[in-house]
């Protein structure tokens, strides 16, 4: 295991999960917007660690594993608490389940296929970057329980969120789909 600036962002971003954890279920007045920061401290992180890996030339096996893997914790973290949070709304349930579930399928594709040795067709696009940030905004806005503006946006974004996180899985299908039918 190589500790460069990238790995240890991405570490710090693992260890931040327990402490979002924490904060958001404390039965303290600032204990929401505590663990917001963290979540957006832990979102920040994941933007900077590959933009540095990239640009200071230390990307690493370590680090190409363990990145996607703690993005995947952090998100179906935050989303299994504001289920439970919001628990009246079946919108939140099934979203939460559309973006946990296409992580599990789009991480079993990208496995699959570089055991072919084509993982580069289902690299991340840029629908999955756009995925991402709305998904980092409208959770972030959800973990606040600010007030209902707040809260009523956040929602619509969690929507786009997640029309975007099926369309990218449907863009990552359709790269593999000839390969998927021919070894299937």
């Amino acid at each position: 295991m190589t500790l460069n600036i990238p790995n240890i962002l991405t570490l710090l971003r693992l260890i931040l999960i327990p402490f979002f954890l924490v904060f958001y279920y404390l039965p303290w007045q600032y204990a929401y917007m505590t663990a917001a920061g963290i979540f957006v401290l832990a979102s920040f992180t994941d933007a900077l660690d590959g933009y540095l890996a990239r640009r200071l030339n230390q990307t690493t096996p370590f680090g190409a594993f363990l990145d996607p893997v703690v993005d995947k914790v952090m998100v179906a973290s935050a989303l299994v608490v504001l289920v439970q949070s919001y628990e009246g709304s079946i919108w939140m349930t099934i979203a939460a389940i559309i973006m946990i579930g296409r992580e599990i399928v789009i991480s079993a594709l990208r496995e699959w296929m570089a055991e072919l040795g084509k993982r580069s067709s289902v690299a991340v696009s840029w629908i999955g970057k756009f995925k991402t940030a709305a998904q980092m905004m409208a959770i972030t806005g959800l973990i606040t329980h600010y007030n209902e503006w707040v809260i009523n946006v956040s929602m619509v974004m969690l929507y786009v969120a997640t029309a975007l996180t099926l369309w990218s899985m449907l863009v990552y299908l359709k790269a593999a789909w000839k390969d998927l039918v021919a070894h299937g």
